[in-house]
């Protein structure tokens, strides 16, 4: 999807650049598959704030959309290509041959009228969803399954794909976007294809408005907070982080510092991902 570039009319406008939506073809989603989506502001369900910086936004409805790909052996004809708020990639609007409709994640070169298909016999070919031990060995794949029939969890961002490496009986080994590289069961699905909208990432908001539009709020520095605020805070003027490494505002090493739990998923991964 092509980007366009904004004249510098304004401040905000300078550097500006957005999506032309060329690709979509559809401007309202369809009824069957659309529930209204409730906004939370990052708080619990006593009302307590728990994730900092969210609130406000445009107003969102949901689309749902089919992450299992369990029509297996029934075509569908892609009846159109359209915008999901709720996501960075397109969704693409299927029409069944017994009569059902559901939306699926659009990957690169899907167009209106293409038909996909899901099951063991399906081609390699984009939009087609297969278990990983029937798909070939380094093609570009999308929404794959880390549990079988759980439906597609990872993978599932505008312009990413996965390659699948080799296959070691039981286990596929494929390589993540991150570089990390993770054993995944034969069994489990997958999407063949790069997820589409590859330009989201080249998108510059140019102003703060555009950020709140997608529903975050402000981000204050603990430097600028005082001291009961923030480990941070305080001091006359600014003022040095004054303590060994920085802080989380709950006083939790912020650098450097493992904080997550181990998973019972990560005997799964075979290379982590960075260095």
């Amino acid at each position: 999807m092509a980007l366009k570039l904004y004249r510098p009319t304004s401040p905000g406008r300078r550097g500006m650049s957005g999506s032309t939506f060329s690709e979509i073809t559809k401007d309202k989603p369809e009824k069957s598959l659309v529930l209204p989506l409730k906004k939370k502001a990052g708080r619990n369900s006593q009302g307590k704030l728990t994730v900092r910086h969210h609130g406000g936004g445009a107003k969102r409805r949901l689309r749902q959309i089919d992450f299992k790909r369990d029509k297996i052996d029934v075509p569908g004809r892609v009846a159109a290509i359209e915008y999901d708020p709720n996501r960075s990639a397109n969704i693409a609007l299927i029409y069944y041959a017994d009569g059902e409709k559901r939306y699926i994640l659009a990957p690169l070169g899907l167009g209106v009228d293409d038909i996909i298909k899901s099951g063991d016999g399906a081609e390699i070919k984009p939009g087609n969803s297969l278990p990983l031990g029937l798909i070939p060995t380094g093609t570009l794949i999308h929404n794959i399954e880390l549990q079988m029939g759980k439906g597609g969890q990872v993978v599932r961002s505008a312009g990413v794909a996965a390659q699948l490496m080799v296959k070691e009986g039981e286990y596929a080994l494929v390589r993540l976007p991150s570089g990390e590289v993770r054993r995944v069961r034969v069994e489990c699905r997958a999407t063949i294809g790069q997820v589409g909208n590859v330009d989201h990432q080249n998108i510059k908001l140019g102003k703060a408005g555009r950020k709140r539009h997608l529903g975050w709020r402000p981000t204050v520095r603990g430097s600028a907070m005082n001291p009961r605020d923030h480990p941070h805070g305080g001091g006359e003027g600014r003022s040095p982080i004054g303590m060994p490494g920085p802080k989380t505002p709950w006083g939790k090493p912020a650098l450097g510092y493992r904080t997550r739990k181990p998973k019972p998923s990560d005997k799964m991964i075979v290379r982590r991902r960075g260095k």
